[in-house]
């Protein structure tokens, strides 16, 4: 699980904007934000670097699906 769509919400950013700057489309991207498909880890290394976040930020811990 991840928390793509949550930082883009609080960073006011569209998923269309940011498949743009991951060079994928958008239906990828909407498919990681509504957790249908997780970004391999370079790919998430990737959207954190482009959303100036940590990637563990863009995780859900265990504790919190519990």
């Amino acid at each position: 699980m991840n928390r793509i769509k949550e930082v883009l919400d609080e960073k006011g950013i569209k998923q269309k904007w940011l498949a743009e700057k991951l060079e994928k489309s958008y239906n990828m991207v909407n498919s990681y934000a509504q957790n249908r498909r997780q970004p391999s880890l370079e790919d998430l290394y990737k959207i954190a670097e482009i959303l100036n976040v940590e990637a563990k930020e863009l995780l859900v811990s265990i504790k919190e699906l519990n």
